[in-house]
């Protein structure tokens, strides 16, 4: 079987690497003809432009940007084949999907969401989110399903529009925390102290910062204005965020510790599991400060 990956960027470097060592031949095409002549020598594949790879492949993996995903789905579309699966691995997915139903006749697609970034050394332990929406792409999906779990991956499957409002709170909101903090807290005269006296909940808060602030701008401004709850979460954190700050600045002490219990009773209510097993990993964390 031949995988031909489109794009060259770190994801797609990374899922090149990915199917060459699960024993496919794997194609790559960029737009950057002197990245992709360097990517094909270090990686030791084939590299070729977008509609020879599509013309030699089975499976066609779209690795581009949102911006430039719409543009490469309409060159390939005319040329897929019936026997052809394309999938793509954008962080938004109803987009994408009508994008690639509207110009892909032939052949089967499929959104996929790999929720890891190209840091990851392997998909175990790491989630995939598949949104068919046809039985024939259901079908697939859980074939997919399979194969990805037979790698210990974590794999759902559900429809486009809940993964983007899913992705609203697991994706949005805490790159919106993040950049939030980072902006708040490199604004500190003392920010490089800050780090070298940090503890258990700085250095979460800081980890949280730096990681959203080194992050593809491109996909944190994609991210926060397509995914379609995200306004609505941000100004429900916003406002949450006023009602903590005149609570202390009353220096209502009993009030903080009333709000407290009562998130706690709440978090306890929701997520059992999910509140004792934080409980240990904090303590964890605060004994390796020790």
């Amino acid at each position: 079987m031949k995988i031909a990956v489109i794009g060259a960027g770190k994801m797609g470097v990374w899922f090149a690497r990915f199917f060459i060592k699960q024993g496919y031949s794997v194609v790559l095409a960029s737009r950057n003809k002197a990245k992709l002549s360097k990517l094909g020598i270090n990686l030791g594949i084939e590299t070729t432009g977008l509609i020879e790879a599509v013309q030699k492949a089975d499976k066609i993996l779209i690795c581009v940007s949102i911006g430039a995903f719409e543009e490469v789905v309409k060159r390939i579309g005319p040329i897929i084949r019936e026997d052809q699966v394309v999938m793509d691995i954008c962080s938004i997915k109803d987009f994408p999907v009508q994008v690639m139903h509207t110009h892909i006749k032939s052949g089967l697609v499929l959104g996929t969401h790999p929720v890891f970034g190209p840091g990851s050394k392997g998909v175990k332990n790491k989630t995939f989110v598949l949104t068919p929406i046809s039985d024939k792409e259901k079908e697939y999906a859980k074939t997919l399903k399979e194969w990805l779990q037979e790698k210990e991956a974590r794999v759902f499957i559900m429809p486009p529009k809940k993964h983007d409002q899913l992705m609203s709170v697991v994706l949005g909101l805490p790159h919106f925390i993040g950049l939030v903090a980072g902006d708040t807290l490199l604004a500190q005269p003392d920010f490089a102290k800050s780090k070298s006296v940090a503890g258990t909940t700085y250095r979460m808060l800081f980890t949280l910062a730096e990681a959203t602030m080194l992050e593809n701008p491109e996909l944190c401004s994609s991210l926060q204005l397509n995914l379609p709850e995200i306004q609505k979460i941000e100004n429900l954190f916003v406002e949450k965020a006023r009602e903590w700050l005149t609570v202390i600045q009353r220096k209502d002490s009993s009030a903080i510790i009333k709000k407290m219990e009562l998130l706690r009773k709440k978090l306890a209510d929701k997520s059992p599991d999910y509140a004792q097993s934080y409980e240990m990993m904090y303590k964890m964390l605060e004994a390796s400060d020790n």
